[in-house]
């Protein structure tokens, strides 16, 4: 299985830096060339090479770290992403509820991305947190993931767990999955604290 990291801003520094912790290979891209990136990437370490965004779109899975707006151009970039699985770890912060047809921002993202497996995941934790050890207090910190093909799922929660993080699957992304999607200016975490509030 191989992987890229396309955007390599803060979130996605942050996930080179899980990556390297691992020594699991991993390509980053970005609008940038690689050259651009290269000494950022040497600097988190040696399994993180900067490619081209042709080049490191050959992966099998693609981790989505641009900012929201962006998803289209790296659509864009392939004339199909049959065979692909796509992560989506951007969030919708700011973006109009109408803007997206009413659905959750990834189901939205989906669309743009023909062929693609998409999976929901990396997009709770800030990047500061995302980029520290995953291991906290001898636990494991969590990701949520969610996604309508169960399939795509199964492979990105192994991936998790050989990152260090505890997966949890939320289901659809119509379903569990809304409560992480920052959609306007609500983030799921405001919805997380409502739930737990009632449950008090």
């Amino acid at each position: 299985m191989s992987y890229a990291i396309v955007g390599f801003g803060a979130v996605g520094q942050a996930l080179a830096r899980a990556f390297a912790r691992k020594n699991i290979k991993v390509a980053v891209a970005s609008r940038r060339p690689p050259e651009a990136l290269a000494p950022q990437a040497r600097a988190i370490g040696p399994t993180i090479v900067a490619k081209s965004l042709r080049d490191a779109l050959e992966a099998d899975t693609i981790i989505l770290a641009v900012p929201f707006g962006e998803y289209r151009e790296v659509a864009k970039a392939l004339p199909s992403w049959e065979g692909k699985t796509v992560i989506d770890a951007t969030n919708a912060f700011g973006v109009l509820l109408e803007e997206l047809d009413g659905l959750p921002s990834s189901a939205f993202v989906a669309k743009a991305f023909t062929g693609a497996k998409l999976v929901k995941g990396f997009n709770h934790l800030v990047a500061a947190t995302l980029a520290a050890d995953p291991i906290v207090e001898g636990g494991h910190r969590v990701v949520f993931l969610s996604g309508d093909d169960e399939d795509a799922i199964a492979p990105v929660a192994a991936l998790a767990k050989q990152l260090g993080f505890a997966p949890v699957k939320l289901g659809k992304l119509n379903e569990g999955g809304a409560l992480v999607h920052a959609r306007g200016r609500t983030w799921g975490q405001l919805i997380f604290q409502d739930l737990f509030k009632k449950e008090q």
